[in-house]
């Protein structure tokens, strides 16, 4: 695994308020019960910050193929068949996305938006260099007015990356990395695409 070549960000949305929900063993409701209060979004993006500051990463892989099994193993397709053109992701999230990637995208990069639709969310003045989507559903990806080409692949099938060794200099993937079930070998295909110095982004929704 490159690695070392692979600077990894993940990025926590913040749905519908803006805020985080805490408890405050201060505030207790008329029933006596401790009370969710609401933390501010710049205390949030602090703890968020830290998350990363000093991981402990396991020595080796802790799950096996049998942790991500699902209830419901219907073939993904029969599920993506239908499009849906439609934000998984509310506003407020939508614009703290689209914030991040105007700070940290370059003009001419090239990007590979994984898990992708008809729409990646990135800055709409950003002038990109090859700029390829990734995902399930054909006319979604037609749509999608922010790539110049698109691949329908399920890489959940068969995760790999249907492109060349050190192909682009960003990869995004945004609230999907969840509903992966080979997320180990499709990160592992990032960084094999990613070149050197290349930066994977990952984006999670705290909506559940």
């Amino acid at each position: 695994m490159r690695f070392a070549n692979c600077a990894l960000f993940i990025s926590s949305l913040l749905c519908s308020t803006g805020a985080a929900f805490t408890t405050n063993p201060i505030s207790r409701n008329r029933f006596g019960k401790m009370a969710p209060t609401l933390r501010s979004s710049s205390s949030t993006n602090n703890l968020a910050e830290k998350v990363l500051a000093n991981p402990q990463w396991p020595p080796e892989w802790p799950f096996s193929p049998e942790d991500f099994a699902r209830m419901d193993e219907e073939d993904d397709a029969v599920f993506y068949d239908a499009p849906r053109l439609v934000y998984h992701i509310d506003d407020f999230a939508v614009s703290a996305l689209t914030e991040y990637y105007s700070n940290h995208f370059k003009e001419g990069d090239d990007v590979l938006d994984i898990c992708s639709s008809w729409v990646s969310h990135f800055p709409p003045d950003w002038k990109g260099g090859n700029v390829v989507g990734l995902g399930m559903n054909e006319y979604e990806l037609s749509q999608n007015k922010q790539i110049d080409s698109f691949v329908v692949k399920d890489l959940n099938k068969e995760p790999v990356l249907p492109f060349e060794d050190d192909s682009f200099d960003k990869v995004t993937c945004v609230v999907s990395i969840d509903y992966l079930n080979k997320p180990l070998e499709v990160v592992k295909e990032i960084g094999r695409v990613l070149r050197p110095g290349g930066v994977c982004m990952l984006s999670m929704s705290n909506r559940w």
